[in-house]
């Protein structure tokens, strides 16, 4: 029996289990050794939402006079996130805002973005990238990790440091579990020194859980931000389970992008097949058909040598060290297949997939690298 398939009963355990974990989630914010904020990474599924569901249990625990640290939920929008998992993030983190407002909580919820020109249209189109694989996963550090950590550096420079509260635990992988062995706590602290941030310290507030106990909290508990968590649920059967994890650093980017992480980009041409958006065209959602379709279709025309240039972007030949050429970014001629196949599949999805300033700052490199490539033909 899968994990969210659980009969869960309100059971003595899991109260005080519960219990345990959000009376030290407020202690950890009502710490007298520092007062830096907190940035709990939030991309809407199970553990991130049980790390919200636990610091906003336990702000509501102190005394407003005593609610002096900032708390942000930051979520990542890739802005080639599948569509059922932005509808199901914008609700919850709406909620999340409005609660927050209403019950007077130091709460921020906030949404980063890739800039205009490293978005996944941009660069695969405008410049030409080859679709990401496992040994080229160009998308995760500009589509994640740039945009979150841009946000949390903004706010070291402010205060001097930043928290960030992560909904990691040891049970998700062999992989998860060896970073998180490899820092060792700070001395007498909950914290741990972030690997690539300097003054960002990551706390894991349910980091010995494991993946019954998080679905038998969110099952036993109302969301405490209005309602249930009954919607988490009927996500992840539609969907198979599995969401790829907040990333902010390099060594946790294998995580992005696995058998493992199913709720992810819709685009995403690291995995074999996407899970995710398959559960849930097979669940009934058939108006998904055409995504699939077009990233099975760009997974396949990838190392397609005609649709592949000869030099790399700054005009060099590479190979590899058995000599073996490695090709360049698609033409330009493949990039505008791409784009007319991508602009037929948004007509048929019936929802907007790529914007207009993508679009035109796509034309803007096309120019650019067209003058190029008739300077080069002219000897220029």
């Amino acid at each position: 029996m899968s994990s969210i398939e659980l009969e869960v009963l309100n059971s003595d355990d899991v109260v005080v289990r519960w219990q345990s974990v959000v009376s030290e989630v407020r202690e950890e914010y009502l710490s007298e050794t520092q007062h830096f904020p907190w940035i709990i990474g939030f991309s809407g599924g199970k553990d991130s939402t049980l790390v919200a569901h636990a610091v906003f249990e336990a702000l509501l625990s102190v005394p407003p006079s005593a609610r002096n640290r900032e708390v942000h939920i930051v979520s990542n929008d890739t802005q080639v996130e599948s569509p059922f998992v932005m509808l199901h993030l914008d609700e919850v983190t709406s909620k999340i805002r409005q609660a927050a407002e209403d019950l007077d909580l130091p709460i921020t919820v906030a949404r980063t973005h890739p800039d205009l020109d490293k978005t996944f249209w941009t660069l695969l189109i405008g410049k030409g990238y080859p679709s990401p694989n496992q040994s080229m996963r160009w998308c995760t550090d500009r589509l994640k990790i740039m945009p979150t950590s841009g946000y949390i550096k903004k706010h070291i420079s402010n205060f001097g440091a930043a928290i960030v509260v992560l909904g990691v635990r040891r049970a998700e992988s062999n992989k998860r579990q060896q970073t998180i062995d490899a820092h060792k706590n700070l001395r007498a602290s909950r914290l741990n020194e972030h690997s690539e941030i300097s003054g960002a310290y990551i706390y894991r507030p349910i980091v010995d859980m494991t993946t019954d106990e998080v679905w038998e909290t969110l099952g036993t508990f109302h969301a405490p931000w209005g309602g249930s968590h009954g919607a988490l649920f009927k996500l992840y059967r539609d969907a198979e389970g599995g969401e790829c994890p907040v990333v902010l650093s390099k060594e946790e980017a294998p995580g992005c992008g696995t058998s493992n992480s199913r709720f992810g980009c819709w685009t995403c041409t690291v995995v074999e097949k996407d899970r995710s958006l398959q559960g849930y065209i097979d669940s009934g959602n058939h108006q998904y058909r055409p995504l699939v379709d077009f990233r099975d279709w760009l997974k396949s025309i990838r190392n397609d040598p005609e649709r592949r240039q000869a030099v790399r972007r700054n005009g060099r030949l590479t190979f590899d060290l058995t000599g073996r050429h490695i090709p360049g970014p698609f033409t330009i001629q493949a990039r505008k297949e791409i784009l007319e196949k991508l602009l037929s599949t948004q007509t048929e999805f019936g929802s907007k997939l790529i914007s207009d300033a993508e679009l035109d700052l796509i034309h803007e490199i096309w120019a650019k690298d067209l003058q190029q490539e008739t300077g080069a033909a002219n000897g220029l």
